[in-house]
């Protein structure tokens, strides 16, 4: 039995979870989101407690029963608290800002990068330096961030880039003294 798979999700006040026969739906403060469930896994809701549980034993249904578990979890935190990535620039004259929902980015190239916001998708920048992308699914957060990012990766001799708040890039120390 898996260990994630088999605890249970508690359902806030505020959220209300609709299940049908291949899908999830999740609806609360902050959005809503639905997700389709494969065949193999059962999904019920008890009192206020989401069961995930699969039909048999097979590799299949095993190895997706965590994980279908962990998106409805994901889900429901989504809807209740939203989810945010913090992304910071580093490098002269690299800076980030807002027109209207969309950011643009100035990373050095010939021209300003422009990252249109998806539909549940909000950008805010703090200084011209840090960007926090927020949204209520996690997956698409994670995406948009790693496509923000995938602009201008963090390079390894200078420091210059795109990073996430916490990452830590691993510095080179270049062609400082050739002996002969």
């Amino acid at each position: 039995m898996s260990r994630i798979g088999k605890e249970p999700i508690a359902i806030p006040p505020k959220v209300d979870v609709q299940i049908e026969q291949s899908s999830v739906k999740v609806v609360g403060p902050k959005g809503e989101l639905t997700q389709d469930i494969v065949s193999g896994i059962d999904v019920r809701k008890e009192d206020n407690v989401i069961m995930v549980e699969r039909n048999s034993d097979d590799p299949e249904s095993r190895s997706l029963h965590g994980t279908v578990r962990m998106l409805i979890n994901n889900m429901v935190l989504g809807v209740t608290n939203g989810w945010s990535k913090e992304l910071r620039i580093e490098g002269v004259g690299y800076r980030a800002e807002l027109k209207g929902k969309d950011l643009v980015l100035n990373l050095g190239y010939s021209h300003p990068v422009t990252v249109e916001a998806p539909e549940d998708i909000q950008f805010e920048v703090e200084s011209n330096t840090e960007i926090m992308i927020k949204g209520v699914n996690k997956q698409l957060v994670g995406q948009i961030a790693a496509n923000v990012r995938s602009w201008r990766p963090p390079e390894p001799y200078k420091g210059k880039g795109i990073r996430y708040k916490d990452e830590y890039v691993r510095r080179k120390a270049g062609k400082a003294g050739k002996v002969e």
